[in-house]
């Protein structure tokens, strides 16, 4: 147990320097253009889930809550918020950079993430588009203290923010390294159903969870050989981060926010399945 302690912490404080410059680029992002991106989006028309899928992309702590509030003010149409929930990164690519993935590994999750948010996007439009409603905005972002404080120095905001996923880092990877060594890769493989059409159900369920450690847990274990390419992809595109939750909060009508829910957990497993597919065949 001691030594799993100390792989655990050696693992985690070597990404460190990783994370930092990652979110330091993120958040300089976001703190200049946040604003420009929620005023394109939401002036985008027909272009929304285009335009939803590119942005989606870029890791910003609020713009999938954003999103959510926009969308709830009929402001931008429902393909446009799917096409940003399914592309939303959320930690994924942090700590991809921060592993030192390979590079293929990033730009075709990224890539994948984009196509599917863009055709589902369009898709959902073509068949139901909700007439628009000029209602004034309310500050979600504010009222669920998401973080997103622009006043902080770009600094302090990245240091928050690598400490944070520093601590989902530490109790994932500490789990995961129990789990390998009691356990083993192969009963893990087992109880995600690697090499099954079934993991991308479990992935996209566990995508869902309205936290940043879902996407963390998610990579973890595609990166520790737990689960398939599909599977991975099914999870990630399902996690908005805590952007459902506040649609669950803020949107009066549930059955609404439950189809909603529905939709991006069926999107994520179908997208999961057909790759699994593709990579049997070839």
């Amino acid at each position: 147990m001691v030594d799993i302690i100390i792989d655990t912490l050696l693992d985690s404080i070597k990404l460190i320097p990783f994370l930092f410059v990652a979110f330091l680029i993120i958040e300089l992002i976001e703190h200049k253009f946040q604003d420009k991106t929620a005023s394109i989006v939401s002036k985008s028309g027909k272009l929304g889930p285009l335009l939803g899928s590119g942005l989606g992309l870029i890791p910003q702590c609020g713009f999938g809550v954003v999103a959510t509030n926009l969308y709830i003010t009929r402001i931008i149409s429902l393909g446009t918020l799917i096409a940003i929930y399914l592309s939303t990164s959320d930690e994924m690519l942090p700590i991809l950079l921060s592993e030192q993935a390979p590079l293929k590994l990033i730009i075709s999750t990224l890539a994948i993430k984009f196509i599917v948010g863009l055709m589902a996007g369009y898709i959902i439009d073509f068949i139901y588009r909700k007439k628009q409603q000029n209602q004034a905005i309310y500050d979600i972002c504010d009222d669920e203290h998401c973080g997103c404080d622009h006043e902080r120095s770009l600094i302090k905001s990245s240091i928050i923010h690598t400490l944070k996923t520093l601590v989902y880092l530490i109790i994932v990877i500490f789990i995961l390294n129990i789990a390998f060594e009691y356990l083993g890769e192969h009963y893990l493989s087992n109880l995600f159903l690697k090499d099954s059409l079934l993991s991308p159900f479990i992935t996209s369920l566990i995508g869902l969870i309205p936290t940043c450690g879902s996407s963390i847990m998610i990579t973890e274990l595609y990166l520790n050989g737990a689960l398939n390419f599909g599977a991975m992809i099914s999870g990630l595109l399902t996690g908005s981060g805590v952007a459902i939750l506040v649609l669950f909060k803020s949107n009066k009508s549930i059955k609404e926010n439950l189809s909603i829910l529905t939709l991006v957990y069926i999107i994520g497993i179908i997208v999961g399945i057909i790759i699994e597919l593709i990579t049997m065949i070839i």
